[in-house]
Formats: structure tokens, C-alpha cells, sequence
């Protein structure tokens, strides 16, 4: 017969004052070492806490020494007996009756885990191992997989289905200018930007509600607090719509069960990271991309009717719906065919063929989604193809689902880590990705 394999150890949150006199086994990293001449205090610190371990001396001498000999962010396994203290922070420690040490530190540290001097994000990426030790770091990421879950939840309760797509193309979806070539056995191929075609054709096979999270890969040259080369999409599709605002409803809800999730589950890390969530009554906002212009006109900034909005435009826009209609999240809608045409699949209104039914929705200030009705119809496709200058030959696997019925659809794809980044009123956008992409950084 095989082994009885041991049962894991137990989380520091498991450790309580109820358990007092059990014998208990928890294992973590050395958060830090007191030695108060006779007593020794171990903090323990794992995923879910911190625990308190004392080694006394007079108890055990070679169990002092041990403690004291610690290296702080060495990990260790502890067995002892657990007892309630109202000296101990969580109001329980534990006495030691055995101290494994499993992975020695070395010392000092490259980049310091509790203590109070701060590091540039350089050495903080540099040594990310580290960094994501830290309480407040790593809380990021538990509110972005929350969300991330009440995601998940809010589209398959809406009748979607999650796909795949391919992240090695042979073609864009918007042009060759922020591609990222690679040699796929000795053939040109690119790293996927969206999987905007392959979502397209998808409706065409009759997934008429899909959703996908996956990388992205854009090969733009900007080294901005809001760009990074990779990363994490959530794209949606669906079919059958009369209009961009079938789409826009699932966008806004989307940000709503997101922000509602956030909220109601992470006010521990909310606290930590200093941020605060407020979940929007829906539907939110809309104003016109014109309505935008004449908006940011009235308030001194010199922008004209047909320019793209850029970063200041969008910050100072977000302040004036804060300000004057109390919205943090709100659609942009109506943009004009000339800053959409690139965009080669967006539907363009049939009476003001200078518009298009294409919306971005932003949230304080960023724009988070872009999206709305696609064309569906395949002259009027291949038409606007020709307009980018696209040649047609290099897209024959996305037309041909036009040429065999394909249905009114429309869709958008969602920056999950720029909305992370807004939400948390996070410095730098890297700040919500474990290892982050930009043109300087390939490691770790």
C-alpha cells in the first residue's frame, strides 16, 4: 500500500482561540524576528494572515535559538500547540514544538517586503517575487480575480458561451502598423491584436453569445502610464441586434457586476490600497461624440469637431460628467465615420453615413471598452476593406462567413487591467499585471 500523504498545513486565518490547545502544523515565510532576550517572536505570514509563533528559552533553548537564527522571508513549517493571548495580535499564538526551516533566505534582501522605504516600480519589477509578497500587491490581484469571476458569472447568466481563439494570425484585425511579426515555421504570422475576425466569423457559425479572456498584443511605440504591450482582454459578441445599444447593455453590465463584486467582496484590499468602488445605477450616461466636443469647447480646451479625444481630452471629460451629471462611468456614442474608419468593420449609419453606431464607455476618465455594430453586409464590407487599402485576398476565411448568412451582430472588447487601474487609482498600469510587457521589459 502507498504512503498516506499528510494533510495540508493549516492557513493562519484557520488558527484561532477556539483551537486553543490543539496541536496544529501552519507553514509560511518569516515575515519578521523579535528577540527580546529570553522570548522570541516569529511572525509567520502566508496568503491569509500573519501568525504569532514564541519560543521561549527556558521552555526550550534549541527552540529559541532556532527562532532567533531566522532569516526574515526564509519559509518554514511550524508545529507547536496553539494558546489564546491577549498580548498576540490576533488574540492567539503558537508555541513551538518543532521549526522545519524549507527555503532559507539569503541576506539582505534585494527589495524589502514590510519595510516603510519605498522602491521605484524598476526595482519593484525587477524583483517581482518579492514585491508580490507584499500585502498591498498582492491584494491587486485578489480584486482582479474577483472580478474577473463576477464576470465570468454575469455573461453566462446572460446566456453566453466562453471561447478560444487563435493568438498566432496571419493577418490583423486592424491594420499591420501595431503588429508584432513573429516566424511561424518559416512563414509571416503576427501576434493576435484582438480576436476580432475570428469573433465575426464565429457568428456566422451560429455562436450567437460569446465571450473570450485572453492576451492581446499591440506593438505601439508609447511608453505611457496606460500602455503595455500584452495584455488581458475580455471580448464579447453577439448576434441578432437591432442596434449598438443591445451591446452597450451588456458592456455597462458587465463594469456593473464587476464593480458590485469589487465592492461587496473586497473592502479588506479596497481599505489596503486606499481605493474606494462605487457601483453606477444603470443604464449609465450617454453623450454623443458631439455633445463631448461642445463639452470640452465650453470648458476652455481646444479641441475641434472630427479630432480624437486623446488622453487629456478623455481625463477632462471624465471630470466635467463627475462634476456635472455625477457619473464615473459613461458612454461615448455616435463617433464619426473619419476617426473610426480604420475600423473597417463598423457598421456606419445608413442616413448620416459620416457616423458610425460605434461607442467607447469610460470610466473616470479612461476609456475602458470600444465597440458596436458590426457590418454584416458583405458588399458593404469588402467596400470598406478597399477603403483601407486591405487586400482582400489576406482576409478570404473572415469574408467567407459573410457570403454564407450571417446575422446583425455587434460586440466590443473590454481593458480589464485599465479598468482595474481606474478603479484601484493605480499610478502605473503595470502596477495590475503580474509580470508586465512594454518596450523595455521582456524579464522577468
Amino acid at each position: 500500500m502507498g504512503q498516506k500523504a499528510r494533510k495540508r498545513p493549516l492557513q493562519t486565518d484557520e488558527v484561532t482561540p477556539q483551537r486553543a490547545g490543539e496541536v496544529v502544523r501552519v507553514a509560511g515565510w518569516v515575515q519578521d524576528v523579535r528577540d527580546l532576550g529570553g522570548i522570541a517572536f516569529v511572525l509567520l505570514r502566508d496568503r491569509f494572515g500573519i501568525l504569532q509563533v514564541t519560543a521561549v528559552k527556558k521552555r526550550s533553548p534549541e527552540l529559541y535559538r532556532a527562532c532567533t537564527e531566522l532569516v526574515r522571508e526564509s519559509v518554514i513549517e511550524v508545529e507547536g500547540t496553539v494558546v489564546a493571548s491577549d498580548q498576540a495580535k490576533r488574540g492567539v499564538e503558537l508555541q513551538p514544538m518543532r521549526v522545519t526551516l524549507l527555503g532559507p533566505a539569503e541576506a539582505p534582501l534585494p527589495l524589502g517586503v514590510i519595510d516603510r522605504v519605498g522602491a521605484d516600480l524598476d526595482t519593484r519589477l525587477n524583483n517581482r517575487f518579492l514585491d508580490l509578497r507584499k500585502e498591498a500587491v498582492r491584494a491587486i490581484f485578489e480584486v482582479k480575480s474577483h472580478i474577473l469571476q463576477a464576470i465570468r458569472i454575469y455573461l453566462v447568466d446572460q446566456g453566453f458561451i466562453e471561447v478560444v481563439t487563435p493568438k498566432i494570425v496571419a493577418a490583423g484585425a486592424e491594420g499591420g502598423a501595431t503588429l508584432f511579426p513573429i516566424s511561424y515555421f518559416d512563414k509571416p504570422a503576427y501576434l493576435a491584436q484582438s480576436p476580432q475576425l475570428y469573433k465575426q466569423n464565429l457568428m456566422a457559425a451560429g455562436f450567437d453569445r460569446l465571450f473570450e479572456f485572453g492576451p492581446a498584443y499591440r506593438a505601439e511605440a508609447s511608453d505611457t502610464v496606460r500602455h503595455i504591450a500584452e495584455f488581458l482582454s475580455l471580448d464579447v459578441e453577439l448576434s441578432f441586434i437591432s442596434s449598438s445599444e443591445d451591446v452597450m447593455e451588456v458592456a455597462e453590465g458587465i463594469a456593473h457586476a464587476a464593480l458590485a463584486s469589487a465592492q461587496r467582496h473586497c473592502a479588506s484590499q479596497l481599505v489596503l490600497l486606499n481605493a474606494s468602488v462605487t457601483v453606477p445605477t444603470l443604464p449609465v450616461p450617454r453623450v454623443t461624440y458631439a455633445e463631448a466636443i461642445e463639452l470640452l469647447q465650453g470648458a476652455g480646451m481646444r479641441i475641434r469637431d472630427g479630432e480624437d479625444l486623446g488622453t487629456e481630452g478623455e481625463k477632462r471629460l471624465g471630470e466635467l460628467m463627475e462634476k456635472e451629471r455625477g457619473a464615473e462611468l459613461y458612454f461615448i456614442t455616435e463617433f464619426p465615420t473619419s476617426l473610426k474608419r480604420a475600423t473597417f468593420y463598423a457598421m456606419r449609419n445608413d442616413a448620416h453615413p459620416e457616423l458610425t453606431g460605434y461607442f467607447d464607455l469610460d470610466y473616470r476618465g479612461q476609456e475602458i471598452v470600444s465597440g458596436g455594430q458590426r457590418e454584416h453586409r458583405y458588399d458593404v464590407l469588402v467596400r470598406q476593406m478597399e477603403e483601407n487599402g486591405l487586400p482582400l485576398e489576406s482576409f478570404e476565411f473572415y469574408l467567407r462567413g459573410f457570403r454564407y448568412g450571417c446575422p446583425p451582430h455587434g460586440g466590443f472588447g473590454f481593458g480589464i487591467e485599465r479598468f482595474l487601474q481606474k478603479m484601484l487609482d493605480l499610478q502605473n498600469i503595470r502596477e495590475t499585471v503580474l509580470y508586465p510587457r512594454d518596450r523595455a521589459r521582456l524579464v522577468p
